[in-house]
């Protein structure tokens, strides 16, 4: 890679143009995957014979009961979860947010409170958003 600047404000704006691009790419690849499915399935129906008879609709499911774990976050600000690295070479750390927080991607798990504590200790691999301050709600939930 060519020589990078040396001042913070640059450097700063060189990431971002980056993490854009990787999530336009992102973006891509996932409408061509879903545009390959759908030409599959057509492929896939194209070489059958068409069916006899129409399958009848499936019978609704029951609901069914949620219950609650101690500690598991409930999309309710009351919870702790865990963003993970989009790849294991990633240079940006893991994120903790609160379980309500709009900023964290799809890939999140819930968490403890008592990991959420490991996590803020691992200051190498994780750190908290900016956004949600789940540091914040820490005395919160312990109270």
């Amino acid at each position: 890679m060519s020589e990078l600047p040396p001042d913070p404000a640059r450097l700063h704006a060189i990431l971002t143009h980056i993490d854009r691009q990787l999530a336009d790419t992102e973006t891509i690849a996932t409408y061509l995957r879903l545009q390959r499915q759908e030409v599959q399935r057509a492929l896939n129906a194209a070489g059958r014979p068409p069916a006899r008879t129409p399958r009848p609709a499936p019978a609704p499911r029951p609901a069914r009961s949620v219950e609650r774990r101690p500690n598991a976050p409930t999309g309710r600000g009351d919870g702790f979860m865990l963003e993970s690295k989009r790849h294991p070479k990633d240079p940006r750390p893991a994120m903790l947010h609160v379980d309500d927080c709009t900023m964290a991607n799809q890939a999140t798990s819930p968490i403890t409170v008592d990991q959420f504590r490991v996590g803020l200790r691992d200051t190498e691999h994780m750190e908290p958003c900016g956004f949600c301050m789940p540091e914040n709600k820490l005395s919160d939930s312990t109270a």
